[in-house]
């Protein structure tokens, strides 16, 4: 894996553990919550979060980011382990993804985000506001639903 990649990598990993608490402190029961209106039941943002790994983990093979891949596998909707097992495998193939990325890649590539291209290590920058956006969604659920966070929870989120 390439230095600037790597660095940037090891900030991101720092947000898996929100991700984990978050996971550790619902049940499939949770998922189905809304906070009513237009919004999306917590499962549903959640498998969004999977469908936004899974184009992060593309895009670092292909440099070019595609959001519109979604899944029809609506057990995600219903299944805390089937969501943790998944996030895991997209971590995965997400870190291998990164691994393959040369010095020569990240001196000559840029990511193609439709419109704009980015530096790669930025890309993984606007990934890491993706995680903290879902966060940021997950803690007005949290709180509506009245579930404690957990002390890194409230310190790094609210």
């Amino acid at each position: 894996m390439n230095a600037d990649i790597k660095q940037f990598w090891d900030l991101n990993r720092m947000y898996a553990p929100l991700r984990d608490e978050l996971m550790a402190s619902l049940s499939d029961a949770d998922l189905a919550f809304t906070p009513g209106g237009d919004n999306p039941t917590l499962g549903e943002l959640c498998r969004e979060l999977g469908e936004t790994l899974y184009a992060y983990a593309q895009s670092f093979k292909t440099f070019k980011i595609d959001f519109s891949y979604r899944t029809n596998d609506d057990s995600y909707l219903q299944s805390v382990a089937k969501l943790q097992a998944w996030y895991a495998d997209l971590d995965g193939q997400l870190e291998a993804a990164l691994e393959a990325v040369t010095d020569d890649d990240v001196a000559h590539k840029h990511m193609d985000r439709g419109g704009y291209h980015v530096p790669l290590h930025i890309s993984l920058d606007i990934f890491r506001e993706a995680l903290l956006i879902f966060c940021g969604k997950a803690s007005v659920y949290l709180k509506a639903m009245g579930v404690e966070r957990t002390q890194m929870w409230k310190d790094w989120i609210a």
